[in-house]
């Protein structure tokens, strides 16, 4: 059997073929339509589901926002351009015909590197960094979802009330501070305009406000995990996204946490699953559910 993995991001959405060995292929990508109202999106996502029709039994989605059985809100109007109560799981059935279930993106990431560390802990957070900042719990082997699916949006949890307004309405979110778009818009003088990937690649060279934009981000992460293990006594923390991900940005959130007391310290890795995570826990957890 075959599954049809789509994740849905601020930037891309991405799509491929997972079989039961968890072998991936067929991956593709497409940029998520900027500012979209529901018809873009729609109609983006019948573009990238028709490559795959024939060729899978179920469809597993990720994607960045809430999502309430199977409905999906962008908590953040910067990202999917405030889509609000678009009917994701229905629509992905229309457009393929196939059975489909519907989970926020890093909570379908946390899922996916809690089956790859289940050996080792039954308590795992993850905490994507990129467009925006989300975060997946499990627990005691269980998924952290909620009432409302609401569950693990940390980025919306305040970091500084004096820092920049965030798109979700709070002023001093994580996600206003941390993320990649947060990167970009703190550059000023010979770095306004560029990305965070642009703004990554100056700090690796030396310059001094590049440098310390990201280390603005990694403290804001560091600070987020302390108050995460102080909450959930969390057994580790897995770092995903593409800042996350980025070159030297792990070891920066290491070495900010090692100055905390040890109480808060806990171990950091990167994602198993690289930027397939989203991807990969979507399949799991259709498989899980299907069980």
């Amino acid at each position: 059997m075959n599954t049809l993995a789509i994740d849905i991001g601020g930037t891309k959405l991405a799509a491929a073929l997972i079989n039961l060995q968890h072998e991936i292929s067929l991956r593709t990508e497409i940029p998520t339509p900027a500012h979209a109202e529901p018809l873009a999106l729609e109609q983006a996502l019948a573009h990238l589901v028709a490559v795959y029709e024939g060729k899978a039994q179920r469809v597993a989605i990720a994607s960045t926002g809430i999502i309430d059985k199977g409905i999906l809100t962008a908590l953040n109007p910067d990202n999917l351009g405030g889509l609000n109560q678009f009917p994701l799981q229905a629509t992905v059935e229309r457009l393929t015909g196939l059975p489909c279930v519907v989970l926020n993106d890093a909570q379908a990431a946390a899922w996916a590197e809690y089956c790859h560390l289940s050996a080792q802990f039954k308590h795992v957070t993850f905490i994507t960094v990129s467009t925006g900042v989300g975060c997946g719990i499990v627990i005691n082997g269980e998924l952290l979802t909620g009432p409302h699916a609401f569950a693990g949006h940390i980025g919306h949890t305040q970091a500084d009330p004096n820092g920049p307004m965030c798109g979700c309405g709070r002023v001093g979110c994580v996600e206003a501070i941390a993320s990649g778009r947060a990167i970009a818009a703190g550059a000023q003088h010979d770095l306004l305009g560029k990305n965070a990937r642009e703004i990554f690649a100056l700090a690796q060279e030396g310059n001094k406000q590049a440098q310390q934009l990201v280390a603005r981000s990694a403290q804001a992460i560091c600070q987020l995990i302390a108050n995460l293990k102080a909450l959930l006594d969390t057994e580790c923390i897995v770092l995903g996204g593409s800042v996350g991900l980025a070159q030297g940005y792990r070891l920066q959130v290491e070495k900010q946490l090692a100055t905390l007391p040890v109480a808060f310290h806990v171990p950091v890795y990167s994602a198993h699953y690289l930027h397939d995570a989203g991807l990969m826990g979507a399949a799991l957890w259709s498989e899980y559910r299907a069980v």
